[in-house]
This record gives C-alpha cells, structure tokens and sequence, in this order.
C-alpha cells in the first residue's frame, strides 16, 4: 500500500472515531502479536492499528470485562501498598505486683 493512501486511510478511520479514546482487541499477528488483549488507546493509534489490521473494536461485553478487571487489579494493588504503610506498635503494660503475693513483713 502506497504510504499517501495508507495515510489518507487513517484519517478516514480516524474520522469516524467520535471518543477521544477508544478500546480495541488484539488480533494475532504474524510477529507475534497475542490475540484478545483489550487496551485503551487514543484515537489517532487505534486509527493506525485498525487500518494496520493488528486490532478490532471491542465489544461491550469485552469492555466490560477489561474493566472488571482493572478494579480489581487497582484494588489489589492499593490494598498492597496500604499493608506497607501500616505500622504495629507494641506497648508493655506497666509492671505489676501480682494479685496473689503478699506483702513482706515489716518486721
């Protein structure tokens, strides 16, 4: 392909994009690109990778799941970094006699 129709054919795409950003899949590739891998990119690469043939537009339902699974991540992560910072004090009680000695004589 011509890089002034391959170009022309971005803009096309890009055009047709309305979000400023937009998930999209991965397809297999024959460098090793690893299929159903949904990502978050702007407009103007998923442009590029749709034009490319390397991603699709994701479903809702693949949305979703990409979501569900970033809370999760972000939770696991934030709930990791919050056990770093907690700090355990630990405090002695006074000494005391105890409740059965008896007191030494005065004599």
């Amino acid at each position: 392909m011509d890089v002034r129709q391959f170009y022309k054919k971005v803009r096309e795409v890009q055009s047709g994009i309305g979000e400023p950003f937009v998930y999209v899949t991965s397809l297999e590739t024959s460098d090793g690109g690893r299929p159903g891998l949904v990502v978050e990119v702007s407009r103007e690469l998923a442009a590029r990778l749709l034009v490319e043939s390397r991603v699709t537009r994701s479903s809702q339902a693949e949305i979703d799941v990409y979501r569900r699974t970033q809370q999760s991540a972000r939770k696991a992560a934030e709930r990791a970094e919050l056990a770093k910072t907690i700090q355990v004090a630990v405090i002695r009680e006074p000494d005391r006699a105890p409740q059965d000695r008896k007191p030494a004589d005065e004599s």
